[in-house]
């Protein structure tokens, strides 16, 4: 069930107007809701194109949920004189203002940044796009991909000899969305401090080098070239890889001595820990085969679960390499409660993001997903302090919609 906002949550008192699409932006926006923040989503009046995008699950957007679940939704044209002046007067009444147009759209939409800093000079904004707000790339179009494409995470994804990889989960999506995250809470102390608010940008390119560092400042600075594993079990960087067991794979993560000494007692090979080839973590990278050959025939005798269960008690960090559906049941996942089901307006129920972030006294907010426009009128009367009758006018020009 839906966390009920009984403590309010740490940001219980911010307001964030979100008019963010996709991922990058949302998922911000979605950190604050989760954190008590009053998140309004304002979309198209038929609602944001996402709400189409798959999977379903009973004819819900798992996709969209993800993203949106726990914010009010405002359907609003902003392309009406009358639509931005609905926004006009939620600019004077929020904290922070997200967007990730493409550089120049907000501009010319009339909300640039030095537009809402006369109108509120405490508001923060987010700019999310593909490359940041200036820079040689600026005025192009990207999505996930482009970071990891551009910061050189690709070439390195994968297997020697295997064409650029990108991982299947938007990952730069998703740090980029951090990023925004920690640098509005950022701005929001340092507000407390100034009194006054300031612009945050963030981009999708920036992020790509950034989960890259470490490889790009070795090369550098010293020219050195990171490669490629050469194989899924890790010859060149033993015990850091993946193993494949009598019914699946494990992974596992012995490279310090420390856990090399476990490991040796773990698979009975104390005489490894006096063996000249294996006595520092270089000297077992440089025979790595030696020992991926002995571990090969060790995990293939076993099966998964038992070889974590028994590795774990060694102290030696490891897990199963699961399948998505072999994840879905994990006890991990519903005891923290990572994901989280709640009501849902379209398919009765629906798991949600959770509890990503596990607060002492100010708990974590999860609620429902809003349908198009299902906030507007509450928005319009109680922050925007439209009548009755203006409201009405609203809906009936098509400046906006309610549901």
């Amino acid at each position: 069930m839906a966390t009920e906002n009984n403590n309010g949550g740490p940001l219980s008192g911010i307001r964030m107007l979100d008019l963010g699409r996709y991922q990058a932006g949302p998922r911000c926006a979605l950190m604050f809701a989760r954190m008590g923040a009053e998140v309004i989503k304002v979309e198209a009046l038929k609602g944001d194109e996402s709400r189409q995008n798959g999977p379903t699950v009973r004819g819900q957007s798992a996709y969209w949920v993800q993203y949106n679940s726990g914010k009010k939704s405002l359907a609003i044209d902003l392309r009406t004189d009358k639509g931005k002046e609905v926004l006009t007067r939620l600019v004077k009444k929020s904290d922070v203002f997200l967007q990730n147009f493409r550089p120049g759209t907000i501009d010319i939409m009339g909300f640039g940044y030095d537009v809402l800093k006369k109108l509120n000079p405490k508001i923060i904004m987010i700019n999310a796009s593909a490359y940041g707000q200036d820079g040689p790339h600026r005025d192009k179009v990207g999505f996930d991909p482009i970071g990891q494409a551009m910061g050189g995470l690709m070439s390195l994804t994968g297997l020697k000899g295997d064409p650029p990889t990108k991982t299947y989960f938007p990952l730069i999506d998703r740090i980029t969305s951090l990023h925004a995250t920690v640098g509005a809470l950022a701005a929001l102390w340092e507000r407390e401090i100034s009194g006054e608010g300031q612009a945050i940008d963030v981009s999708l390119a920036d992020t790509g080098f950034t989960v890259n560092e470490i490889p790009l400042s070795a090369y550098l600075g010293d020219g050195y070239i990171t490669e490629r594993s050469t194989s899924y079990g890790g010859a060149d960087n033993p015990l850091g890889g993946m193993y494949e067991t009598s019914d699946g794979f494990v992974i596992i993560a012995a490279g310090n001595n420390n856990i090399w000494k476990r490991m040796c007692e773990a698979i009975d090979k104390p005489e490894w820990l006096i063996d000249d080839r294996f006595i520092s973590r270089a000297s077992r990278a440089e025979n790595g085969a030696a020992i991926n050959d002995v571990l090969s025939i060790w995990f293939s005798e076993r099966k998964m679960k038992d070889v974590v269960d028994y590795l774990s008690d060694f102290s030696i960090p490891c897990a199963p390499v699961n399948s998505v559906a072999q994840a879905a049941q994990e006890s991990h996942l519903h005891e923290r409660e990572i994901l989280m089901e709640v009501p849902d307006p379209i398919a009765g129920k629906i798991h949600v993001a959770g509890k990503m972030i596990k607060f002492s006294r100010t708990e974590m907010v999860v609620g429902s997903t809003p349908t198009v426009g299902q906030h507007t009128e509450e928005i319009l009367r109680d922050i925007a302090e439209y009548t009755e009758d203006e409201i009405k006018e609203l809906d009936d020009n098509n400046v906006v919609a309610r549901s």
